[in-house]
């Protein structure tokens, strides 16, 4: 993919593994390598300045949010479950019913949603940030 921006040209490279990309850079025509780091006023530039201004905070929200994806995942299987042995025709009649045993009321499942959704943006951003300036370290 090439890239060309007023200044010099060049490659974004990258080396693609089956869980991301550790190693990302851009390469001029030249052959000169530079690291890509995000742009201090992009999301990822402010999840990157808490980091390294307050790792300690950034770890613990690092933590909690995949915590919350845990908990919304294993819920999500839950009622999936409960779904899918519900129909008459359907896989109940081999396996039996399930019933799950966390019953949430339709504003709790909206809830979970949303917070849900915030965990992954910022699971996202911080896996972003690790793969450009770490170089898929973290």
């Amino acid at each position: 993919m090439a890239a060309s921006s007023g200044r010099a040209a060049g490659q974004a490279r990258g080396r693609a593994t089956a869980e991301a990309f550790p190693r990302c850079h851009y390469v001029t025509t030249k052959g000169v390598e530079h690291q890509l780091i995000p742009d201090p006023a992009s999301a990822e530039g402010r999840r990157a300045r808490l980091d390294r201004a307050h790792p300690a905070l950034s770890r613990c929200i690092g933590l909690l949010s995949l915590v919350v994806l845990v908990i919304g995942l294993v819920l999500l299987i839950l009622q999936l479950m409960e779904q899918i042995t519900r129909a008459p025709e359907g896989v109940s009649q081999y396996v039996g019913t399930f019933t799950s045993p966390i019953d949430m009321p339709a504003w709790g499942n909206i809830v979970l949603g949303l917070v849900t959704v915030a965990a992954s943006t910022e699971r996202a951003l911080r896996l972003r940030y690790s793969l450009l300036l770490d170089g898929g370290a973290g």
